[in-house]
Parts: C-alpha cells; sequence; structure tokens
C-alpha cells in the first residue's frame, strides 16, 4: 500500500488510465474492462484493475490540478511499478480550430505553476513533454480508427481553474491548444523515474466560444479518448498487435 492508494503490490496494472474524475474512471472500468476489480476506494479517489483485450489494465482517478495529479502518479511509479500513464481527461480549448468535442493530444504541457520550477529551484523553466513511443502509438491508433478531430500540440496546465487575469488569447497565438490541469505534473513525475506518460483529452467547452459539455457528458460520452488510450495500452503490451 501507499498513503494514497491501498492496492497490495500486483493489484495495478503496468498500463494506467489516470482520468480526474474517479466517476469516469468507474464508467472506464464497468464499460470497458472484463472482470474489473476495485483496489481503491481511499478519498473516494477509484481504482480499477481489469483486462481489455486480454491485456491488464488499471484505471486510476487523479484528482484536479497538479498537487493531486502528482501525487498518485507518484505513488503509481514508486510503489506498484506502473510504466505507463496515460491522461483521459477533459480540456477547454483555446485556438479556433480546436472544436468542442476534438481530440488533443498534449505534445508539451506549459505551465504557470510553480511547481516544476522548484522541483528545479529555479534554475531553469522545465518543459515537460510526453513520451514519445507512446503518443506516436495513440495517434496512429486515432488515425486507423478514421478520427479526424485531432490536434497535437502545446497544452497549457493550469493552476487556477477561474482564472480571468491569464492572456488565453496570447498563449492562442503561440499554439497553444487547449487547456487542462493537470498534464504538466503528470509529465514531470513520469521524467523524474523514467516512466511513460501522455495526456489525450476532450475538448469539453471553449474559452473564445463558450460552447460547453454538461457534467454527465464529460463522465460518460468522451469515449473516443478512452478506446484509443486502451488499444494503446494492448499496443504497449503486445506491440505487433
Amino acid at each position: 500500500m501507499s498513503t494514497h492508494i491501498n492496492a497490495q503490490v500486483g493489484e495495478i496494472a503496468p498500463t494506467v488510465l489516470f482520468p480526474g474524475d474517479p466517476l469516469r474512471a468507474k464508467f472506464i472500468a464497468e464499460n470497458y474492462l472484463e472482470n474489473p476489480q476495485q483496489y481503491n476506494t481511499v478519498r473516494n479517489m477509484f481504482g480499477f484493475t481489469g483486462e481489455y483485450k486480454g491485456v491488464p489494465v488499471s484505471v486510476q482517478g487523479s484528482g484536479m490540478g497538479i498537487p493531486s495529479a502528482m501525487i498518485y502518479a507518484e505513488e503509481l511509479y514508486s510503489s506498484y511499478d506502473v510504466q505507463t500513464i496515460i491522461r483521459v481527461g477533459s480540456a477547454g480549448g483555446l485556438k479556433k480550430e480546436v472544436k468542442v468535442r476534438d481530440l488533443v493530444f498534449g505534445l508539451g504541457a506549459t505551465t504557470d505553476s510553480s511547481i516544476l520550477s522548484n522541483i528545479f529551484e529555479g534554475q531553469v523553466s522545465y518543459a515537460a513533454i510526453a513520451s514519445f513511443e507512446v503518443l506516436n502509438l495513440a495517434y496512429h491508433i486515432a488515425k486507423e480508427q478514421g478520427k479526424s478531430d485531432i490536434h497535437v500540440g502545446n497544452i497549457l496546465s493550469s493552476d487556477r481553474f477561474y482564472n480571468e487575469e491569464m492572456d488565453k488569447k496570447k498563449l492562442a497565438r503561440y499554439g497553444v491548444l487547449a487547456v487542462e490541469m493537470e498534464a504538466a505534473g503528470l509529465y514531470a513525475v513520469a521524467a523524474k523515474y523514467d516512466r511513460s506518460a501522455l495526456a489525450i483529452c476532450t475538448v469539453s467547452d471553449h474559452v473564445v466560444t463558450g460552447e460547453s459539455t454538461s457534467s454527465q457528458e464529460r463522465e460518460q460520452t468522451f469515449t473516443d479518448m478512452m478506446e484509443i488510450a486502451l488499444e494503446t495500452a494492448v499496443k504497449i503490451h503486445v506491440p505487433n498487435t
């Protein structure tokens, strides 16, 4: 067991899907995994392990924000020998060409959080990036599935959800596709342990147009990213499938 996850060693698969919402973790487990077993209930941050196409896969809620995501990523990598974490979350669109329900693959994660700066004691502005091998697999799986609404590039991991001071239009002009709240922390922890990580997000609302989706839609209908992440887990486990 670790501080925030009450699983035994061996109960968590090498590849973990990582939604912020624990109810999304429950939805994925109940609708996609064969014989899912719940291994975590601490703080109601649900975690499950089952099989997808014969491959062991876990799904673990991360909570909201970089600090929460980093806690769970740290314990998954260090206490349970997890090799790959794939975030499946929601994001707010920034660039005009990024539409609601489009998929965004976070190649890099810009952040206004001081956490990454503090890791390096202010010496550098650390560039938090995804694992290319996992990103490459997921992108080509999405293309093979005929997905055309895909964007790959820089995302913003914001430290605050309500942030009127942030110049979002300038960020979009500099190529930032969407805003979420966890990827930069996840990527930093993955780098610390020399493990793999990727954030796949569905655009749930748009900062410019104001279009949005409901909380129930975000929990239960953003299935494209879930299926791409699960297929990626299979490819990681059995490379020639």
